[in-house]
């Protein structure tokens, strides 16, 4: 799910565009779900994306990019400046908090 590369960490994330609500949404086959309620029309999804990850693990937008499946539902999305205990610490908290 989570991998350490220079200067930052790569995720899997899976995408449910479309949703009734967005945020974070578990995981599955070893990829973070992210519900989306944005279509995956001109982009509008992978934006929301972005900026639904940005909120969730506490850095700006612009450290959230992705590097591949910009057309699909699966993607792979680099966060820069952290480290993957970061992200994990993160993406735990958001989970015992629902």
């Amino acid at each position: 799910m989570t991998t350490e590369v220079p200067g930052g960490v790569v995720l899997a994330v899976r995408v449910i565009p479309r949703a009734g609500r967005s945020g974070l949404a578990g995981t599955r086959d070893g990829a973070l779900l992210v519900r989306l309620t944005a279509p995956p029309v001109e982009g509008a999804a992978n934006t929301a994306l972005v900026e639904v990850l940005a909120k969730a693990l506490g850095v700006p937008k612009r450290a959230v990019s992705i590097v591949s499946g910009d057309r699909g539902r699966s993607k792979r999305v680099k966060v820069e400046g952290v480290t993957v205990d970061f992200v994990n610490s993160q993406l735990n908290t958001k989970d015992s908090r629902r």
